[in-house]
C-alpha cells in the first residue's frame, strides 16, 4: 500500500537552562494512504511537536519525512510552503477562522490560494459544509456560529484541497464531550470518505475505535497501542 507519509528517525531537543530537554528520541511512523492515526500522549508528551514537524511548520528536526514519495525536510521556504499548500490539511484545537468572512468564504478561500478558480472553490466549499451540516449557515460569520459549528467549518477548511495527509491538533480539545464526540465522528468519516489519510493527535481515548489505528508518544517514542478498551463514536 502507498504510503503518504514516512517519517524515520525524528529528533527533537529543546535547551533549558543548563539542561537538554529531548522530546522526540527517534520517532519512526508510516501512515498509509486512506488511513486515519490516532496520536495519544499525555499533554507536554510531545503530540504537537510531532506534528509540527510533519506539517513542516518549523525548524530544529533531525530525521527523514517523506510526504508522498517526496523527501520534505530539507526543502526551503517556498517548498514547504508548496507542500502544505498541496498536500496537507490542518485542523487545530483553536478553529483560527478569519472573523470578517463567512463560513463558505473561510473555506473557498483555501481554494483560491490553491489556485483553484472561484467557482470550483466555492462549490467545494459549499458541499463540505453541507455535508457537515451547515448548509443553512453558509453565509454566518464565525461569531454568529457555535463551537461546534466554528470547528466543521475549519474541518471543512483543511479539506477543501482533498490533502492527502490531514494533521488535526487537539482538533475538539475546545468543545464539550458531546459536541466533541459529534464532531471528531463527521471528521473522521469525511476524511474516509474521499480518501485522504490522517494523523490525530489527541488525549481522548474514546477516539481510538473509530481509527484505523493507534500509537502513543512516550518518553519520545512511539509504540502501538493494542485492543483500547474503550467503544466507537458514534458515526452519522
Amino acid at each position: 500500500m502507498t504510503r503518504v507519509l514516512d517519517v524515520r528517525d525524528l529528533r527533537r531537543s529543546f535547551r533549558q537552562g543548563e539542561a537538554v530537554i529531548e522530546v522526540l528520541r527517534g520517532v519512526d511512523l508510516a501512515i498509509a494512504a486512506g488511513e486515519i492515526v490516532a496520536l495519544l500522549g499525555p499533554s507536554g508528551s510531545g503530540k504537537s511537536t510531532l506534528l509540527q514537524a510533519v506539517g513542516l511548520l518549523e525548524g530544529g528536526f533531525s530525521g527523514q519525512i517523506s510526504i508522498a514519495g517526496e523527501r520534505v525536510e530539507a526543502l526551503d521556504d517556498l517548498g514547504r510552503t508548496r507542500v502544505r499548500r498541496d498536500r496537507l490539511g490542518f485542523v487545530y484545537q483553536f478553529h483560527h477562522l478569519l472573523p470578517d468572512f463567512s463560513a463558505r468564504e473561510n473555506v473557498l478561500l483555501a481554494g483560491l490560494v490553491a489556485g483553484r478558480g472561484e467557482r470550483d472553490a466555492a462549490t467545494r466549499a459549499t458541499d463540505l459544509l453541507t455535508t457537515l451540516g451547515l448548509g443553512a449557515r453558509l453565509d454566518h460569520r464565525p461569531s454568529q456560529l457555535s463551537g461546534g459549528e466554528q470547528q466543521r467549518v475549519a474541518v471543512a477548511r483543511a479539506l477543501a484541497n482533498k490533502p492527502v495527509l490531514v494533521l488535526a491538533d487537539e482538533p475538539t480539545g475546545n468543545l464539550d464531550e458531546a459536541t466533541a464526540e459529534m464532531v471528531l465522528a463527521e471528521f473522521v468519516a469525511l476524511v474516509r470518505g474521499q480518501g485522504s489519510a490522517a494523523l490525530i493527535a489527541t488525549h481522548n481515548i474514546a477516539l481510538a475505535r473509530a481509527v484505523d489505528r493507534v500509537v502513543t508518544l512516550h518518553e519520545g517514542r512511539l509504540a502501538t497501542l493494542a485492543q483500547p478498551e474503550t467503544d466507537a463514536l458514534p458515526v452519522r
